[in-house]
């Protein structure tokens, strides 16, 4: 749930969404939970551990980002369903390959997690609830706390050229149904090659409701952000997405 602020201002999380006693509707067997990995075999094998212990009749899909380590056979020694990407996509291209299997597999509603264990399986009832509340087709699950300094100042700058009121544009831990799924598993996603803003202002242009709600989210055990990593990656991303937003601006126009 998100409070609405002037555009560039951080929004406040409604807290209380954090003890919403909503009831999600879909069955474990209708939802897919779809973790993108790339060199994450220290982490992933207790990610799938938890997940199963909060989801054990959900369909868990590891979608192998070309690792280099051994992410996919942990993955397959867990008994999840491995989807190896004989090139890297990226996280996007992983998520978009992950969607476009669900649907084949007849699945209602797909979350997105990471495999670093930022993302927590006991928060993803919050985002099925924020679905469930707020009638949506996407719920983002937000800890703008773990922001830096410099994500914040991106974040303002992203809102002030969006007017999203979001306050985690980054987050992708987040929850797909209806509309959206078949949206993002489209030819025409496959453009994007993040899977923040751009997804946001696709969904934005096709009327897509999205909610968000306050999640708790814990650092990564292992590794670090591959979009962050460096500031020539940083400063890629950033180039990409002011591209996005100034073409969005021009299109609203």
């Amino acid at each position: 749930m998100k409070d609405h602020a002037a555009p560039g201002k951080t929004p406040r999380l409604d807290q209380t969404a954090r003890a919403s006693a909503v009831e999600t509707r879909v069955p474990d067997s209708k939802l897919a939970i779809l973790m993108p990995a790339k060199d994450e075999a220290a982490a992933i094998g207790e990610v799938i551990a938890q997940v199963k212990r909060h989801f054990p009749k959900a369909r868990l899909v590891v979608i192998d980002d070309a690792s280099q380590d051994a992410t996919a056979e942990v993955a397959a020694q867990a008994g999840v369903t491995v989807l190896p990407l004989a090139v890297p996509l990226g996280a996007w291209g992983a998520i978009q390959t992950g969607m476009r299997y669900a649907l084949k597999q007849n699945i209602a509603v797909c979350v997105t997690m990471d495999a670093d264990g930022q993302h927590l399986a006991a928060e993803i009832p919050k985002l099925l609830n924020a679905l469930e509340r707020e009638r949506a087709e996407v719920a983002i699950g937000a800890y703008p706390e773990r922001g830096s300094r410099a994500r914040r100042i991106a974040w303002r700058l992203f809102r002030t050229l969006t007017g999203f009121e979001f306050a985690d544009l980054t987050s992708g831990f987040r929850a797909y149904r209806g509309r959206a799924l078949a949206l993002l598993a489209s030819p025409r996603a496959t453009l994007l090659e993040y899977q923040d803003l751009g997804v946001l202002l696709l969904l934005r242009a096709h009327g897509v409701k999205i909610a968000e709600t306050a999640v708790v989210m814990r650092p990564r055990a292992h590794g670090k952000s591959r979009v962050f990593s460096s500031w020539w990656r940083v400063g890629a991303y950033l180039g990409q997405t002011l591209v996005l937003c100034l073409a969005n601006l021009r299109v609203k126009k």
